[in-house]
């Protein structure tokens, strides 16, 4: 009995930690570091320096044309503005789309060896101090760059996270575009305080940059390129800034199995990461660093799976064995009801319904499924750096 409870506290407390505690530590911390130092905020009117922009585009003939006046379109002075499209492997008629616009390098091999190689051929390539990636398949907004350079006014500033956003189409949000939103919304609250705090624990790929001479480089090997790109920059010293003025809209994904595809592929590289970012777990060399990286990410991704089952399974039994326990009698009830909810969320989403209030649920239990088939897929070496494209949906 003593161990079963103890296993069930054990478990809720790390559960509670890691989606709602982690959350209030930062956000108390900020303040208190808030109130000793004082921010020096970026200015619009500082130097813009010069800028590669590097988008990865693997067979995105489809929506070429569009991200290439999008990202002509950005407010920048030309001159201080370099664009790279790297269309390796692909085999549509992608490097055709390019004819049209002789002031964009293109790099192109028939060989496909993933997007950090990729990445890897255009880097030899930037001469420019910031480097900023981009997915072909989001649209960047037109002030983006004047919004992330000033930030490297700071010397301390390694690279600088955009947001993104999950685009309607004229209005509509369906099913998928529901559940990716709010799960946007989340991350892009808890990269605020992660910023306010010390550091953005990794970027994502749609939008951010670094300073080119903090790229590191590494083996064609990596699956999450984007967040072991910025954690590299902080393993040099440099911490990652978050700004919502620059942001990424990529439209939601075709179908519930779509987006399970790609979130079952980010998983899978989320544990490769874990092997390449050993030293994030050196305390006393990257204090701040270690504790967001090992309250944000490691125990999300290693252990909460695994609590759940823990928090389920000693429930039952301790409600099992000692029925007069009407706490855990209760807490047993909340679970079930929770997971009810989830089910029935993903019986609306299946069926291409918005979930409303079941949407919480269903994602929770959703994405814990994505980690776990993640992991099957990592420790049977089964996620490839050429994966298969996710289909999205076609926005007007």
């Amino acid at each position: 009995m003593t161990v079963l409870i103890a296993l069930f506290r054990i478990s809720l407390a790390i559960l509670f930690y890691c989606y709602i505690g982690y959350g209030i530590v930062v956000f108390m911390l900020s303040r208190i570091k808030s109130l000793f130092i004082r921010r020096k905020w970026a200015v619009e009117s500082a130097e813009l320096l010069p800028v590669t922009i590097v988008v990865s585009a693997y067979n995105e003939e489809e929506v070429l044309n569009r991200k290439i006046l999008n990202t002509l379109a950005i407010d920048y002075p030309p001159e201080k503005l370099k664009i790279i499209f790297v269309t390796d492997g692909s085999a549509d008629d992608s490097t055709r789309v390019f004819s049209q616009y002789p002031s964009i390098i293109l790099l192109h091999q028939s060989e496909r060896k993933g997007k950090y190689a990729a990445i890897k051929r255009a880097m030899q390539l930037v001469v420019t101090p910031v480097v900023v990636f981009s997915d072909a398949n989001t649209m960047l907004n037109k002030e983006c760059l004047r919004k992330i350079i000033p930030h490297y006014q700071n010397e301390k500033v390694g690279g600088v996270a955009g947001e993104k956003r999950i685009t309607d189409n004229g209005g509509y949000v369906s099913a998928v575009g529901e559940v990716e939103g709010f799960y946007w919304q989340y991350e892009s609250f808890m990269k605020r305080l992660d910023a306010g705090f010390y550091t953005v624990v990794g970027a994502a790929g749609e939008l951010f940059s670094i300073r080119t001479d903090l790229f590191t480089v590494m083996n064609d090997g990596l699956v999450l390129d984007d967040f072991i790109i910025s954690m590299q920059v902080c393993l040099r010293g440099y911490k990652i800034e978050y700004e919502p003025g620059a942001f990424a809209s990529e439209p939601p994904s075709l179908s519930l199995a779509d987006e399970g595809k790609r979130k079952m592929r980010i998983s899978a590289g989320a544990y490769q990461s874990i092997g390449y970012l050993k030293q994030c777990l050196n305390f006393f060399k990257h204090p701040a660093l270690c504790f967001q990286y090992v309250s944000r990410r490691l125990l999300r991704w290693v252990f909460c799976p695994l609590m759940l089952v823990i928090l389920l399974a000693t429930n039952i039994l301790i409600d099992s064995n000692f029925s007069s326990y009407i706490f855990y009698t209760g807490f047993l009830a909340a679970q079930i009801l929770f997971y009810f909810a989830a089910f029935a969320g993903w019986l609306i989403v299946r069926s291409g319904r918005r979930a409303g209030l079941f949407t919480i649920p269903f994602y929770f239990v959703f994405m814990n499924y994505c980690l776990v088939r993640g992991f099957i897929r990592f420790i049977r070496g089964k996620q490839t750096v050429l994966w298969e494209k996710s289909l999205r949906q076609v926005v007007e």
